[in-house]
C-alpha cells in the first residue's frame, strides 16, 4: 500500500484534533486548580457543576460564568413557565394549587483555587422525607408530582412505600419522626405538621392496598394534573414502570438536559415518552430541495447513533437496547412482574468477550420480594433479547466473535444501591441517570453482589 501526502496529512489532522479534545478536557481541571479562567472563557468563572459521572463513575467538572447562569435560568424558566401555563394553566399557583416538585441541596465543596464545586441537586433521606411529609400534608392542593429525572420519581415512590406508616403517623401525632434530625428539615416541617388522624388514615388506607398498579400516584394526590420528569434518553427505559404508578397521569418530560446542559425544550409537552423530538431528523442526499438550507453532517462508516454496547465491530444502539428489552419482557406478563430497572455492559473478562444484562423485576402484587423464578420463562426472556439483536451481532456469534448474551437478574434495592453508592460520593439523586450501560467496575462490582439468578 503506497502512503500518500494526503493520507499522512490525514493521520497528522486527527493527531491534532485529539490532543485539542484532550487539551479541552483538561482545562477546567487547571482553572480548579488555581490557573485563570481565560485558558478557555473570557468571563471569569464563577464556580463550577459536577456531572454525575452515572456511567464512567467520575464526575466531570463544568465551569459556569454570572453571565452564562443567568442567561440559561431567565431562557429556559421563562419559555417553561410560559408553556406549562398555557397547556395546564399553572399561572398562579395560588389559585391552581401545588407542585410537589422532589429537589435536594447540600453544602457544596471547595476546589484547589477556592471556587465551590457542587452538584446541581443532592439528596439524603430526611429531605426525602420532610418533602413526601409535606407532599402529603397538603395531598388535596397538589396538581402536579415530579422531580428532574424519572428516576427520582420512582425512588420517591420506593420510598413512600417503605415509609408510608411512619409518615401517616407523624400525621396523625403533629410530630415529626425523631431521627429527622437535621434543623433545617426538621424547623420547616414543625412549623407546618398538625395532628390529623382522618388524613393520617386516608393516607394509611391508600397505600396499603394490595397492588399499587392502576395508579397510587393518582390515589394519594387527587387533584394531580401530571407527572413532571424527564422520560426521554436514558430516562425512557422507567417510562412504563412510571405509568404502572402515575393511573394515567401524562407524564411530561419537559427538557433535553445533559451533563448539565440545557440543550432544548418540549414544545408538546402532552407526547409521549417516545415520541417526544428536540431535533429535525436527518434527510437524506437524495431527498435534499433545491432553495432549502442545510447542514452537513459527517461520520465514519461503521457509526450508528447513540452506541451503548461494542464488541468488534458490533455495535448496539440505545434505542435498538431498549427495543430488544422491551420485546423480551413480554414475557414476565403471565408472571406477574413487570421490570423495573435494567442495564447492561460488556464483559471482555474472557475471550470472546459478551453482553451482559442486568434487570431488576417488581412483582405487581403484594410483597416485593420475588422468592422464586420460573428459570424456563427467564430463559425464554434471554433468548428473546438476543434474537432480536441484528444481523451483524449474529454473525459474530455463528463466528464465536461474540459469546453468549447473559442475564442477571437482581435482588430488589440492587438499583437503589446502586444510587446511594453514588450520592455517597458526591453524586445528586436528582442528577442520577441510570444508565442503559455502565463501565464503571465499582458499579458493576455493587451489581454483581445481588446477583439472584
Amino acid at each position: 500500500m503506497e502512503i500518500t501526502k494526503e493520507y499522512e496529512d490525514g493521520l497528522k489532522l486527527m493527531e491534532e484534533l485529539t490532543t485539542n479534545a484532550q487539551q479541552i478536557q483538561e482545562q477546567p481541571y487547571r482553572i480548579a486548580n488555581g490557573e485563570t479562567s481565560n485558558i478557555i472563557l473570557t468571563q471569569p468563572v464563577h464556580d463550577f457543576h459536577l456531572s454525575t459521572g452515572t456511567s464512567g463513575g467520575q464526575p466531570k467538572l463544568i465551569p459556569v460564568t454570572v453571565g452564562t447562569y443567568n442567561q440559561r435560568a431567565v431562557y429556559y424558566f421563562t419559555l417553561l413557565g410560559s408553556l406549562m401555563n398555557k397547556q395546564f394553566g399553572f399561572g398562579d399557583l395560588d389559585k391552581t394549587g401545588k407542585r410537589l416538585q422532589l429537589l435536594f441541596a447540600k453544602t457544596r465543596s471547595e476546589t484547589a483555587c477556592g471556587l465551590k464545586a457542587t452538584t446541581v441537586l443532592t439528596n439524603n433521606n430526611q429531605s426525602m422525607f420532610c418533602q413526601l411529609l409535606l407532599g402529603l400534608i397538603h395531598r388535596d392542593e397538589v396538581v402536579s408530582v415530579g422531580s428532574t429525572f424519572a428516576t427520582v420519581v420512582l425512588r420517591a415512590i420506593k420510598f413512600l412505600e417503605q415509609y408510608y406508616g411512619e409518615l401517616s403517623s407523624n400525621i396523625r401525632k403533629g410530630r415529626i419522626s425523631d431521627w429527622v434530625n437535621d434543623p433545617g428539615c426538621r424547623n420547616i416541617v414543625t412549623s407546618i405538621v398538625k395532628p390529623n388522624p382522618k388524613l393520617a388514615d386516608s393516607i394509611e388506607n391508600l397505600c396499603g392496598c394490595k397492588s399499587w398498579e392502576g395508579g397510587i400516584l393518582r390515589k394519594v394526590w387527587p387533584k394531580a394534573k401530571l407527572v413532571d420528569a424527564i422520560t426521554t434518553g436514558v430516562m425512557s427505559q422507567y417510562a412504563e414502570t412510571l405509568e404502572f404508578y402515575s393511573g394515567g397521569l401524562p407524564l411530561v418530560s419537559t427538557g433535553y438536559i445533559c451533563s448539565e446542559a440545557i440543550c432544548g425544550i418540549n414544545l408538546v409537552p402532552l407526547s409521549k415518552p417516545f415520541e417526544i423530538q428536540f431535533n429535525a431528523k436527518p434527510v437524506d442526499l437524495v431527498n435534499v430541495k433545491p432553495g432549502h438550507y442545510y447542514e452537513l453532517l459527517v461520520t465514519t462508516y461503521g457509526e450508528r447513533q447513540n452506541v451503548i454496547l461494542s464488541i468488534e465491530s458490533d455495535k448496539i444502539s440505545e434505542l435498538d437496547f431498549l427495543n430488544e428489552v422491551n420485546e423480551a419482557k413480554t414475557h414476565l406478563d403471565p408472571l406477574g412482574f413487570i421490570l423495573r430497572w435494567y442495564t447492561s455492559h460488556v464483559d471482555a473478562s474472557s475471550i470472546p468477550g459478551h453482553y451482559v444484562v442486568f434487570w431488576e423485576l417488581k412483582a405487581k402484587e403484594g410483597n416485593d420480594n420475588i422468592v422464586e423464578l420460573d428459570r424456563t420463562t427467564m430463559t425464554e426472556c434471554c433468548s428473546r433479547m438476543e434474537e432480536s439483536l441484528d444481523f451483524i451481532y449474529r454473525l459474530y456469534r455463528k463466528e464465536n466473535a461474540i459469546a453468549a448474551l447473559e442475564m442477571k437478574v437482581l435482588k430488589q434495592g440492587s438499583f437503589e444501591a446502586l444510587m446511594d453508592d453514588h450520592v455517597s460520593q458526591g453524586a445528586s439523586l436528582s442528577q442520577y441517570k441510570g444508565p442503559s450501560c455502565i463501565k464503571s467496575k465499582e458499579a458493576i462490582k455493587i451489581l454483581d453482589s445481588r446477583v439472584m439468578a
